[in-house]
Protein backbone atom coordinates (compact mmCIF):
# COMPACT_ATOMS: atom_id res chain seq x y z
CA UNK A 1 0.00 0.00 0.00
CA UNK A 2 1.81 3.48 -1.24
CA UNK A 3 1.13 6.27 1.68
CA UNK A 4 0.40 8.58 -1.42
CA UNK A 5 -0.69 12.13 0.28
CA UNK A 6 -2.21 15.04 -1.20
CA UNK A 7 -1.89 18.61 -0.30
CA UNK A 8 -4.34 20.43 0.67
CA UNK A 9 -4.95 23.33 -0.87
CA UNK A 10 -7.58 26.51 -0.59
CA UNK A 11 -9.06 29.22 -2.43
CA UNK A 12 -7.42 32.47 -1.41
CA UNK A 13 -10.98 33.66 -0.20
CA UNK A 14 -10.77 30.68 2.24
CA UNK A 15 -7.14 31.45 3.45
CA UNK A 16 -7.87 35.28 3.97
CA UNK A 17 -11.00 34.50 6.20
CA UNK A 18 -8.44 31.77 8.06
CA UNK A 19 -6.06 35.08 8.30
CA UNK A 20 -8.54 37.73 9.31
CA UNK A 21 -7.81 39.97 6.05
CA UNK A 22 -9.54 41.50 3.73
CA UNK A 23 -9.42 39.93 0.16
CA UNK A 24 -9.00 42.75 -1.90
CA UNK A 25 -6.30 44.23 0.13
CA UNK A 26 -4.03 41.44 -0.46
CA UNK A 27 -1.42 41.10 -3.30
CA UNK A 28 -1.72 39.83 -6.49
CA UNK A 29 -0.22 36.61 -5.96
CA UNK A 30 -1.97 35.85 -3.15
CA UNK A 31 -5.57 36.69 -5.07
CA UNK A 32 -4.34 34.45 -7.96
CA UNK A 33 -3.46 31.34 -6.15
CA UNK A 34 -4.13 28.87 -4.19
CA UNK A 35 -2.92 28.54 -0.77
CA UNK A 36 -1.36 24.94 0.94
CA UNK A 37 -2.14 24.19 4.56
CA UNK A 38 1.78 24.26 5.36
CA UNK A 39 1.48 27.76 3.00
CA UNK A 40 -1.67 28.81 5.77
CA UNK A 41 0.81 27.48 8.51
CA UNK A 42 3.78 29.48 7.21
CA UNK A 43 1.91 33.06 7.06
CA UNK A 44 0.52 32.71 10.35
CA UNK A 45 3.84 31.66 11.99
CA UNK A 46 6.00 34.01 10.58
CA UNK A 47 3.67 36.85 8.81
CA UNK A 48 4.94 38.62 5.72
CA UNK A 49 4.98 42.49 6.17
CA UNK A 50 2.07 43.23 3.69
CA UNK A 51 0.32 40.74 6.14
CA UNK A 52 1.31 42.31 9.23
CA UNK A 53 0.15 45.71 7.48
CA UNK A 54 -2.89 44.37 7.28
CA UNK A 55 -3.44 43.34 10.48
CA UNK A 56 -2.54 45.97 11.81
CA UNK A 57 -3.86 49.12 9.38
CA UNK A 58 -6.33 47.45 7.68
CA UNK A 59 -8.82 47.71 5.44
CA UNK A 60 -10.06 44.76 8.03
CA UNK A 61 -13.23 42.54 6.65
CA UNK A 62 -16.42 43.28 8.08
CA UNK A 63 -15.72 39.87 11.04
CA UNK A 64 -12.99 41.63 12.11
CA UNK A 65 -14.63 45.01 12.07
CA UNK A 66 -17.70 43.64 14.26
CA UNK A 67 -14.93 42.27 16.51
CA UNK A 68 -13.35 45.52 17.14
CA UNK A 69 -16.48 47.56 17.56
CA UNK A 70 -17.92 45.32 19.89
CA UNK A 71 -20.99 43.90 17.39
CA UNK A 72 -22.55 41.58 15.72
CA UNK A 73 -22.06 41.25 11.79
CA UNK A 74 -25.43 42.14 11.40
CA UNK A 75 -25.48 45.16 13.88
CA UNK A 76 -22.96 46.21 11.13
CA UNK A 77 -25.39 46.19 8.54
CA UNK A 78 -27.70 48.23 10.66
CA UNK A 79 -25.62 50.44 11.27
CA UNK A 80 -25.30 51.28 7.68
CA UNK A 81 -21.40 49.40 7.56
CA UNK A 82 -21.07 47.53 4.49
CA UNK A 83 -17.67 47.74 3.58
CA UNK A 84 -13.94 46.99 5.15
CA UNK A 85 -12.79 49.37 6.91
CA UNK A 86 -9.85 50.79 8.39
CA UNK A 87 -8.23 50.78 11.72
CA UNK A 88 -8.26 54.47 11.87
CA UNK A 89 -11.88 54.51 10.69
CA UNK A 90 -12.80 52.12 13.31
CA UNK A 91 -10.65 54.29 15.72
CA UNK A 92 -12.93 57.32 15.03
CA UNK A 93 -16.56 55.26 15.28
CA UNK A 94 -15.47 54.26 18.80
CA UNK A 95 -14.51 57.79 19.85
CA UNK A 96 -17.35 59.09 18.08
CA UNK A 97 -19.71 56.47 19.38
CA UNK A 98 -22.64 57.20 17.09
CA UNK A 99 -25.97 56.04 18.15
CA UNK A 100 -26.35 52.99 16.25
CA UNK A 101 -23.11 51.64 17.97
CA UNK A 102 -23.89 51.97 21.06
CA UNK A 103 -27.15 50.70 19.89
CA UNK A 104 -25.80 47.40 18.72
CA UNK A 105 -23.04 47.53 21.59
CA UNK A 106 -25.80 47.05 23.96
CA UNK A 107 -27.56 44.81 21.88
CA UNK A 108 -24.68 42.22 22.01
CA UNK A 109 -23.95 42.92 25.54
CA UNK A 110 -27.94 41.47 25.85
CA UNK A 111 -27.07 38.39 23.58
CA UNK A 112 -24.04 37.20 25.16
CA UNK A 113 -25.79 37.80 29.15
CA UNK A 114 -28.69 35.64 27.65
CA UNK A 115 -26.50 33.07 25.83
CA UNK A 116 -24.91 32.41 29.29
CA UNK A 117 -27.37 32.09 31.31
CA UNK A 118 -28.89 29.53 28.82
CA UNK A 119 -25.74 27.71 29.06
CA UNK A 120 -25.71 27.61 32.92
CA UNK A 121 -29.37 26.54 32.55
CA UNK A 122 -28.48 23.74 30.46
CA UNK A 123 -25.72 22.74 32.45
CA UNK A 124 -27.74 22.31 35.83
CA UNK A 125 -30.21 20.64 33.54
CA UNK A 126 -27.96 17.98 32.49
CA UNK A 127 -26.34 17.73 35.76
CA UNK A 128 -29.91 17.21 37.64
CA UNK A 129 -30.51 14.53 34.73
CA UNK A 130 -27.19 12.79 35.07
CA UNK A 131 -28.23 12.64 39.24
CA UNK A 132 -31.74 11.16 38.31
CA UNK A 133 -31.60 8.19 36.43
CA UNK A 134 -34.18 8.97 34.27
CA UNK A 135 -34.94 11.35 31.12
CA UNK A 136 -35.70 14.54 31.42
CA UNK A 137 -37.60 16.84 28.83
CA UNK A 138 -36.68 20.26 27.66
Amino acid sequence: MKSHRSTQTMKPATAAKKLGVYLPATPAEFQEGVVSRAELDELQAEPPEWLLELRRNGPHPRPVVAAKLGVSIAGLARGGITEALTTEQIDALKQDRPQWLEKERATQAEVRKEAARLKKRNAERGARSAEQSGTSRA
